[in-house]
């Protein structure tokens, strides 16, 4: 029913976060999403020492899809600051050898450095040219957090949206999504706005001006920003519903996973269309990443 377009894993839970197991398992994994009707994921390794204690390789993101067979979609990662911190450095050779391996895309990008930075603008290049998506998470400030930074009403991704027309971003976090709505005030960027959407905000005004802007519906992030105004929510889905992905982004193996049963409710209850829901939960990822269906 449901293919997880952004999740978290390792062979081995590794460090705790605050006290509570940080990362879930496949075998957790596979636990959680027969119980929730999800058949697939996309596996994110988390690369950028800014959101992971320990820094993760894209090969072991390869080992557990190929000991996975069917269940797991790996996507590499890729700080923007490797292969000599510099902003001609040839990230292509890495990318290309990551297709190769079988990798569909690149994500959660989360380094800490603007949009606009060259170095991130030479990751968009490189990423553009071998024709992977590209998640990444928007952080609210430079210091203290993980995530690409942006200014209120996400100026330098628009610019990148525009500079890389071929480039598919996935757009996910709270300093992404908060936006659905104008901010009441520039804090809001750091949770998750209660207030419903009075007036569209930045983030449905670029999916309408950028074809290549999708919607990563992961974390509570996401979620919020539909259940924020479920009436909203119904139409944004409905305007959007070819590049809106269904997504949870279980880390610890915990997490609440609340879009399910929204996205449920919305189509028992009529509101949404079966095909509306089939593309969110599935078709929209099969078709982004080039799937058997």
């Amino acid at each position: 029913m449901f293919i997880d377009i952004h999740v978290h894993v390792r062979k081995r839970p590794g460090a705790k976060r605050r006290g509570k197991q940080a990362y879930a398992t496949p075998e957790h994994l596979i636990e959680r999403y027969d119980a929730i009707g999800v058949e697939q994921a996309v596996l994110l390794p988390g690369v950028n020492p800014e959101c992971s204690y320990t820094p993760q390789s894209n090969e072991e993101v390869l080992e557990i899809c190929e000991a996975y067979p069917g269940r797991f979609i790996p996507f590499c990662n890729l700080d923007p600051r490797a292969m000599t911190n510099s902003a001609d450095a040839p990230l292509g050779d890495i990318l290309s050898h990551y297709r190769d391996c079988g990798c569909k895309g690149i994500g959660e990008v989360a380094a800490n450095l603007p949009f606009l930075h060259p170095l991130v603008q030479n990751l968009f290049k490189h990423v553009e040219a071998v024709g992977f998506p590209l998640t990444f998470h928007i952080g609210w400030r430079i210091g203290g957090v993980y995530g690409l930074y942006d200014d209120p009403g996400l100026p330098q991704l628009e610019h990148s949206l525009a500079v890389f027309p071929n480039l598919r971003f996935l757009g996910h976090s709270q300093a992404f999504w908060a936006e659905m709505a104008p901010l009441e005030t520039p804090g809001d960027r750091r949770g998750y706005p209660p207030y419903p959407v009075a007036t569209e905000g930045v983030v449905p005004r670029l999916m309408r001006r950028y074809p290549n802007l999708y919607g990563d519906l992961s974390a509570g992030s996401g979620c919020n920003a539909l259940s924020r105004d479920p009436e909203y929510a119904v139409r944004f889905l409905d305007e959007f519903q070819d590049r809106l992905l269904f997504g949870t982004d279980i880390c610890a193996p915990d997490t609440p996973t609340p879009l399910v049963d929204f996205l449920l409710e919305l189509r028992e209850s009529g509101r949404i269309s079966e095909a509306v829901f089939n593309k969110i939960a599935r078709e929209n990822a099969v078709k982004l990443l080039g799937l058997d269906g």
